[in-house]
C-alpha cells in the first residue's frame, strides 16, 4: 500500500474509471454493436431517472442524460479499484475482486430496481454484457495502476 492520500486515490481512481468507460464505450461503438448490430442502450439512462430526482426526457436530452450517467457510473469502477488496492489487491487479483463486486452489485441492484430482467437474457447477451464490464474492468485497472507508477 502508498502512503498515497485517501482523496488522491479517489482522484486517481476516478480518473481511471473515466478513462476505462471510454474504452469500454469505443469497443461498444466501433467493434460490438456494429457487428451485433445491437442498438444503443439506455440502461445509464434508465437507472438515473429511476433513482434521482429528474424525469425521462426524450431524444438528445436522454442521449446526454445516459452519457453522463454512463461515465458517472463508470467513475465507482475506478474507485473500487482504490478500494481494493488499499486492502492489498492488485492486478489481476484486483480486478477479480472488482468485477466480481461491482459487476454483481450493479445487477442486483438494476434487478431489484426493475431495470433488468437477466433471466430473459440470451446467451449472447451474457457474453456482451460479461464481456464488456471485463473490457472496462481490465482498463480501469491499468489506468489505475499507470497513475499510481508516477508518485513512485
Amino acid at each position: 500500500m502508498s502512503d498515497e492520500s485517501i482523496g488522491a486515490t479517489v482522484g486517481r481512481g476516478f480518473a481511471a474509471g473515466l478513462a476505462g468507460t471510454a474504452v469500454m464505450t469505443a469497443f461498444q461503438l466501433l467493434v460490438e454493436m456494429p457487428i451485433t448490430g445491437r442498438p444503443e442502450s439506455y440502461a445509464p439512462a434508465s437507472f438515473a431517472e429511476k433513482v434521482l430526482p429528474i424525469r425521462r426526457r426524450g431524444g438528445n436530452a436522454r442521449r446526454t442524460v445516459n452519457y453522463i450517467a454512463h461515465f458517472g457510473i463508470g467513475t465507482m469502477w475506478g474507485v473500487a479499484f482504490g478500494v481494493a488496492e488499499r486492502s492489498g489487491l492488485r492486478g489481476q487479483r484486483a480486478v477479480a475482486g472488482v468485477f466480481g463486486a461491482v459487476y454483481t452489485g450493479d445487477a442486483l441492484l438494476n434487478t431489484a430496481l426493475g431495470l433488468y430482467k437477466p433471466w430473459r437474457w440470451s446467451p449472447q447477451d451474457w457474453v456482451i454484457d460479461v464481456g464488456e464490464k471485463l473490457i472496462q474492468a481490465e482498463a480501469t485497472m491499468l489506468v489505475y495502476e499507470r497513475l499510481g507508477a508516477t508518485e513512485s
